[in-house]
């Protein structure tokens, strides 16, 4: 894998990923511009969230609904790039970038992890998009996420790009449409072969899994998040190749 990837792949196991970049609730806010340079000038890893803009532009954002990031009412995906890139994030001065802004941000100096919103039935858009940013990029990146269509649709397409395959039992807004048994399917990762990733992005919550020790035996690392503590940390360690975390400093 490191002859294929080269320092993405060597940068899988180090340094520490900073969830949403280095923000604070008195500094840079979550998955801005200012919380990815923080996070690179830190020496850190950076883990964003991507979604699609209503003219098909990938932006860097969490949550569907703009509301309690941005006090603007309603869905992401119902906004054009250049609404979504004058809306101020937290109250503060930075606003909602768009993936390729991120990545000049970053440039070489961080490994980014690229968690791909995309909403089930929705594979294909979002994904081709990110694409067409990766090309012009030059660092270490890879492409994580919740939904193995769209793992899969990387893997039949663009086979070159380093995929994680992100698992937990909590119940979020995608596990919300989910029957309750495939949710069980999901974070008992029967789904792997159907995403075929390179690595796992596991939460604290299905850590230590037998199915994920197994599968790091053969070589897929196992990233853990969010650890929001070094206890969080040293409980999963022994059983992971690194750490997505948040609020504290590794």
């Amino acid at each position: 894998m490191k002859s294929r990837f080269g320092a993405a792949w060597e940068r899988l196991a180090s340094p520490a990923i900073a969830h949403r970049g280095l923000w604070a609730a008195d500094g840079p806010p979550e998955n801005s511009l200012a919380a990815f340079e923080a996070a690179s000038e830190a020496g850190y890893g950076i883990e964003l969230d991507v979604q699609l803009s209503s003219d098909g532009e990938a932006m860097v954002f969490h949550d569907a609904d703009l509301g309690r990031m941005t006090g603007v009412q309603g869905r992401l995906s119902d906004h054009t790039a250049a609404d979504l890139g004058a809306m101020r994030l937290a109250g503060g001065e930075e606003t909602i970038p768009t993936l390729a802004e991120a990545l000049v941000v970053v440039g070489r100096r961080s490994m980014v992890l690229i968690e791909v919103k995309a909403p089930y039935g929705e594979v294909g858009p979002l994904e081709r998009r990110i694409c067409d940013v990766l090309i012009d990029h030059a660092g270490p990146t890879a492409v994580i996420g919740f939904n193995p269509y769209s793992h899969a649709w990387f893997a039949d397409h663009h086979p070159q790009i380093l995929r994680g395959l992100n698992s937990a039992a909590r119940v979020g807004e995608e596990g919300r449409r989910m029957a309750p048994e495939q949710r069980a399917a999901f974070s008992r990762l029967e789904h792997v072969e159907l995403a075929r990733p390179h690595f796992l992005a596991l939460g604290l919550d299905i850590l230590p899994s037998a199915r994920a020790a197994a599968l790091r035996a053969g070589g897929m690392p196992v990233i853990a998040w969010t650890a929001r503590s070094a206890e969080d940390w040293l409980r999963v360690r022994d059983h992971c190749d690194n750490q997505i975390f948040e609020g504290y400093a590794p």
